[in-house]
């Protein structure tokens, strides 16, 4: 089965933010982007709030609930018990766990699994004892230790940062190094009994090097990239585009 694509709707809250001004509209992009095929709909709302807002979330899962019955809903972010209990308000599908801090611009680093494990622990099962799958930020090149690490937390799946993946979008060498990396790590997970999903600045033209590396994947979750894309294609062009590239 293609891994199924989640569009990240941060890109498209933070053109909005630039004015006091309701467009453009994060539900009305989402929508169009459930309606030309994703799976689902991420966001990551910062506590600074400069790209989604807090009360976006509602609108989000009201679209999704109304809309849209068998799309999903992923929310990520740090775990600090603000987070938490925000993300439990608005009833995801999906939480996906990473470690930045609040001042980062973006994710750029996964979860110390040894070092982190009691926190991460706790938070897991807090989360799935309300019925929410749990998804942990990943290095690319997480060995069997660290990932024995991240399965002991309970976590259902883990989410492989692909930026140093993307970074090499005009170094096709180095490309298939870090889809080495990406494939080594994404066979142990999936024996392990972790589900794969991936995400950062993916593309149209590197998806399906990602996707033959890790025939493991579930799930996609892409958004500075498709939302550059949308300005050329439109979001529904540009998520059927970003569709078949996942396979």
């Amino acid at each position: 089965m293609p891994a199924k694509l989640s569009v990240n709707l941060n890109a498209v809250a933070m053109l909005r933010n630039r004015r006091d001004l309701p467009w453009p509209s994060v539900t009305g992009l989402g929508r169009m982007a459930l309606a030309a095929g994703a799976h689902g709909l991420t966001v990551h709302p910062r506590p600074d709030q400069r790209h989604i807002r807090f009360s976006d979330l509602p609108e989000i899962r009201a679209l999704i609930d109304d809309e849209f019955p068998d799309a999903e809903f992923n929310i990520e972010g740090y775990p600090t018990d603000a987070f938490l209990d925000l993300a439990e308000a608005n009833e995801p599908e999906q939480v996906t766990l990473v470690p930045d801090d609040p001042a980062q611009a973006t994710s750029d680093h996964g979860w110390d699994f040894q070092g982190k494990g009691n926190l991460l622990r706790a938070v897991v099962q807090r989360l799935k004892s309300r019925g929410i799958r749990v998804s942990l930020f990943c290095d690319p090149d997480a060995n069997r230790a660290a990932l024995e690490a991240a399965k002991a937390t309970g976590a259902d799946r883990v989410e492989f940062y692909t930026g140093p993946y993307g970074s090499t979008y005009d170094d096709p060498a180095r490309a298939a190094e870090e889809l080495e990396k990406l494939q080594i790590s994404g066979r142990i997970a999936a024996e392990l009994g972790l589900g794969v999903n991936a995400g950062h600045d993916l593309t149209v033209d590197n998806l399906p090097g990602l996707a033959g590396a890790i025939p493991e994947l579930l799930e996609v979750s892409i958004g500075h990239g498709l939302t550059a894309d949308a300005l050329e294609h439109g979001m529904a062009g540009t998520v059927r585009r970003f569709v078949k590239a996942c396979g």
